[in-house]
């Protein structure tokens, strides 16, 4: 059973070989938003079944007029809302962080200068803040207490409004875990699907925003920005005034607005992401041709060779398009393809342990919060764990840090630490070094010799290095692109800026950012990524020069003149496959059988004997059901003029449609 489908990325790759080569698997393909005839299309015309919500009518209401300002009209809807002698809660749509805040201050502020106004308990929640403070949400508010949360897209699926836990759900809990008491299950992950109760949601205020994270692969970088929201996300959020009676819902957007801006569905995640780890997962999966591959959501054509030339240049391609011995050891890690190459060139660095701390640390969101109010108190302890040359080496320093105070919630709490973070990271951190013993590759630490870290570092990065331009300021060296250092960064006000960094990617906010920074040598660019730099050497002559050049030049056409051929004959040894895989079955009148599943490389053909097919033995029917609308509709006829029907099934490899 594959549930939240409307996030195709994963759906989009394994839908095809779930059908080719699974014949005795039943699949539930199940979601609130997604569009079911198009699941249904893709699986070759399925049935589908549509299951009504329990929920109670919410009567949905347009603004006149559009909106300038959705923080100011939330805020206004929210207080008119509050002010009536209704009850029930009220749920407040923002973009993100900064706008929660915003509408929190300005909620409190507009209901101070209201005289002998009701109190309104005012929540924020977004997936920076601190559990104890997202906890409140979900706690039953004092009698006569209004409630106003005020969230971001989370809260359309992920906030249910039901009961409360109870104790019993602890109880439970505690005998599946007898190692653990209440106390800390409480605060585990392993309660936050209980804890995701909110009840007496009646009203819902919808901004009409949310923030999406679009990937540019041309200067191969994120930009995170407000898009309007779609029109499934717009009927999701007015289902949460209905979970426990009639509610309402306040759209702070006209209604020709919603039927003819808002798209249907939000554009799917595989469109508009880096596929470097989709590219390899599909790779070794076998797939040949990316391009022609039949994606449900096909992505953007320069998405898919951006991704194909930075799997090539990490080594995980070769010349021709093909898994290298390096690339079918990457695609064993669920990670993406430049960790797994880091992963893999620590056991050949000797800092295993310490790289597999920092891509644990680097798969979870950011562990280090600001409270408001508390800003300065929390930067001034992050510095405390600051390495000056690495981003990367100050998380290693923080994972160390915890595990000498035994893993202590405590302990992190007093240094604004996100302990769920923390916790994540060490369940992460065990789950791949499970993997590593399976590969055979010893877990060892290089102890306190940093420099190992950030070469290896490096190896994995080195196309993403950037030169120093100016005080902060970085252009990238393959592109040209601008870029800064983060004002969070241990590199930022340090008073010394390396010529030559490393990031982990580039986020375009309100500047473009690089996340995760590590000063590296000059010469480790040239040596790990000789593809793009070399080391310039005085006093050469221009001769000398020229001659490099043009033998370099002969080199490349060298290879690509191999690598044609190495295409040519993959190509022929293919064609020759198929031809010895053609196998002709004599299916004769009445006769029962199996169901032919995967109609993927079917052929049809007719014949009146059965020695005219050169072969004697019959088999059993194979009925043809239906096909996939993209390789036509048109089933297996039966018998014309003859009492035989015949077909050619071509087995190729992963494609068996036997």
């Amino acid at each position: 059973m594959t549930d939240m489908a409307h996030d195709p990325l994963q759906n989009s790759i394994s839908a095809p070989w779930v059908v080719a080569r699974r014949q005795d698997l039943k699949l539930i393909v199940t979601s609130a938003t997604m569009d079911a005839t198009k699941f249904s299309t893709f699986f070759g015309n399925v049935p589908t079944y549509t299951i009504p919500g329990r929920t109670f009518p919410v009567d949905v209401m347009f603004s006149k007029n559009p909106v300038e300002d959705y923080v100011d009209s939330a805020v206004k809807q929210a207080l008119q809302v509050h002010l009536q002698p209704t009850e029930g809660d009220i749920l407040i749509f923002m973009p993100g962080q900064e706008d929660i805040e915003v509408t929190c201050e300005v909620l409190a502020e507009r209901l101070g200068e209201i005289d002998n106004a009701p109190q309104l308990s005012v929540l924020p929640i977004y997936s920076q803040l601190p559990s104890d403070l997202q906890a409140k949400i979900f706690q039953r508010s004092a009698e006569g207490l209004r409630k106003c949360v005020v969230a971001t897209n989370i809260a359309e699926t992920s906030l249910t409004a039901n009961q409360p836990p109870t104790e019993s759900h602890f109880n439970v809990l505690t005998n599946l875990h007898p190692r653990q008491d209440q106390e800390e299950l409480k605060s585990r992950d392993t309660l936050y699907h209980f804890q995701m109760h909110m009840d007496g949601i009646m009203y819902v205020v919808d901004s009409g925003y949310c923030k999406l994270k679009v990937y540019n692969p041309r200067i191969g970088m994120d930009a995170l920005q407000i898009y309007p929201i779609s029109q499934a996300n717009a009927n999701q959020r007015s289902g949460r005034a209905g979970r426990t009676g009639p509610g309402q819902c306040f759209r702070l957007y006209t209604e020709r607005q919603y039927k003819d801006e808002l798209l249907v569905t939000t554009v799917p995640e595989i469109q508009r992401t880096n596929l470097a780890n989709t590219v390899l997962l599909l790779k070794s999966l076998g797939v040949q041709d990316l391009l022609q591959f039949h994606f449900m959501d096909p992505p953007p054509q320069d998405n898919i060779l951006n991704s194909l030339y930075q799997l090539w240049i990490l080594g995980a391609l070769d010349h021709t398009g093909s898994l290298t011995p390096l690339g079918r050891q990457m695609a064993e890690f669920p990670l993406d393809p430049p960790q797994c190459k880091m992963l893999i060139v620590a056991h050949q660095m000797g800092c295993t342990a310490d790289i597999l701390i920092i891509v644990s640390m680097l798969s979870v969101p950011s562990i280090f919060y600001r409270p408001k109010g508390r800003e300065e108190e929390a930067d001034g302890v992050r510095e405390k764990f600051q390495v000056p040359e690495s981003d990367h080496l100050t998380y290693l320093n923080v994972y160390n840090q915890w595990k000498s105070n035994n893993y202590s919630a405590s302990w992190c709490n007093e240094h604004f630490i996100h302990i769920k973070a923390m916790r994540k990271v060490r369940e992460v951190r065990q789950q791949l070094k499970d993997i590593l013993e399976q590969q055979k590759i010893e877990v060892i630490s290089c102890g306190t010799d940093w420099d190992i870290i950030r070469k290896c570092i490096c190896s994995a990065y080195f196309h993403q290095a950037a030169r120093l331009k100016g005080i902060g300021e970085y252009v990238n060296c393959r592109t040209g692109m601008p870029c800064h250092l983060h004002p969070t960064s241990a590199l930022f006000g340090m008073g010394f800026t390396p010529d030559y960094v490393v990031y982990h990617e580039l986020i375009m906010t309100a500047k473009e950012y690089m996340q995760c920074v590590t000063a590296v040598d000059g010469h480790w660019l040239a040596e790990l990524g000789p593809m793009f730099f070399s080391v310039k050497e005085t006093g050469r002559s221009g001769r000398a020069k020229r001659r490099q050049a043009l033998e370099h030049l002969q080199d490349m056409e060298g290879q690509m003149k191999i690598a044609q051929e190495e295409i040519k004959a993959r190509k022929q040894e293919h064609e020759r496959k198929l031809q010895a895989g053609a196998r002709m079955y004599v299916l004769e009148e009445g006769e029962e059988g199996e169901y032919c599943s995967s109609p993927i490389n079917i052929k049809v053909g007719y014949a009146r004997k059965a020695g005219t097919l050169g072969t004697d033995d019959p088999v059993p029917i194979i009925k043809q059901l239906g096909k996939p609308p993209h390789l036509g509709q048109t089933p297996i006829a039966e018998g014309v003029g003859s009492s035989y029907r015949v077909c050619w099934i071509h087995t190729s490899g992963s494609q068996d449609s036997t």
